[in-house]
């Protein structure tokens, strides 16, 4: 098979792993990003949008800090002791999959008042956007490097050493 582990196992067990591993943090990722620019322009903090980017944020960083679990001791554990990664381009697109977990455990962490209690809600929402826009990055990086077939560095099989 030559894909990443990251597109091994979106592809895997359909529709359950897309619709885990994929839909449900994008679906929330994407809630949180559009009614963050929303509140952004409006500044409405008391909205009903608030109500909605609060509870997907809340939710997202919890959900996705489970799935981190589960993979990092299901899948990284025992593809690192087994040395079969399959080159660079597939720990970049499992370990960027998993540094989400970052910034949307912040984002969570944030809402539930856990980090930044002591900031002012102007530096809460900068914090906020920030979260929002590293995860948009991290994600993206793990995206693009889950599409690239392994073999584009030279091999497919595991890397020893790793």
């Amino acid at each position: 098979m030559d894909m990443t582990h990251y597109m091994e196992l979106l592809a895997t067990n359909q529709p359950w792993n897309l619709l885990i591993f994929m839909a449900v943090p994008v679906i929330l990722a994407e809630t949180i990003a559009v009614s963050e620019l929303y509140i952004l322009f409006t500044r409405n903090l008391k909205g009903t949008v608030r109500i909605i980017n609060k509870f997907a944020g809340i939710l997202a960083g919890f959900y996705f800090l489970i799935i981190f679990l589960h993979l990092f001791f299901k899948a990284v554990i025992p593809i690192t002791m087994a040395g079969q990664w399959r080159t660079i381009i597939d720990v970049i697109a499992v370990g960027f999959y998993l540094l989400g977990v970052v910034p949307l455990l912040g984002i969570s962490l944030l809402e539930l008042d856990l980090i930044g209690k002591h900031k002012s809600e102007e530096s809460k929402l900068k914090l906020h956007a920030t979260f929002v826009a590293v995860f948009l990055v991290v994600a993206h990086i793990a995206m693009i490097f889950g599409m690239l077939s392994p073999s584009l560095l030279g091999g497919h099989s595991g890397m020893p050493g790793m």
